[in-house]
């Protein structure tokens, strides 16, 4: 079994019967006694984030995880049918791990899943851009560098002035802003 030394982003591991993902973690070291590592978790199957506090060196329960590229073919109900790249084999994953990125999300879309022992999906990224065609936008107002867009899926995010009904637009999908211009 694992010890707090083994605290990593992106690992998971079970806590009061319930399986979390490590969001970030600090190590802090008082003028007296032991160790602590704070742990900031999210709940794998609620999506709720807490903040979790170990003594140095107390065991935790490490989940092995495997990861796949997958791409997305439709969406059915509350679940998107992806494809397995390598064994073409066909797996509905809920919406909900992808949280507020979903949004972004396109059909034929290369998506890395997570999978623990039981073969259940545990979390999903989507690429870290996306392109899109811009569906909306003002006219720039002198003085101001960034003016309010609408892309295509009803995203709104700011552009600068250049930019113009119809062109692709490269977005950021962790902060929804702009990147550059696609030609």
């Amino acid at each position: 079994m694992a010890t707090t030394s083994d605290i990593s982003r992106g690992a998971f591991f079970r806590y009061n019967n319930e399986l979390v993902q490590v969001m970030d973690y600090d190590h802090i070291t008082p003028g007296k006694g032991n160790a602590i590592y704070s742990v900031k978790c999210r709940n794998v199957e609620t999506g709720k984030q807490s903040e979790i506090r170990f003594r140095s060196g107390e065991k935790i329960d490490f989940i092995r995880v495997d990861e796949f590229d997958m791409q997305y073919l439709f969406t059915e109900g509350d679940a998107l049918v992806c494809m397995n790249q390598e064994t073409f084999d066909q797996v509905h994953i809920p919406k909900i791990i992808f949280g507020d990125a979903i949004k972004f999300l396109q059909e034929g879309m290369i998506l890395t899943i997570r999978f623990d022992e039981n073969e259940k999906p545990l979390s999903g990224n989507l690429p870290k851009y996306a392109e899109l065609v811009v569906t909306y936008t003002e006219e720039g107002v002198k003085g101001k560098l960034l003016k309010p867009a609408e892309v295509e899926g009803g995203i709104k995010i700011q552009v600068p002035l250049f930019v113009n009904i119809g062109d692709k637009l490269k977005i950021s999908i962790e902060d929804s802003e702009y990147v550059e211009r696609v030609k």
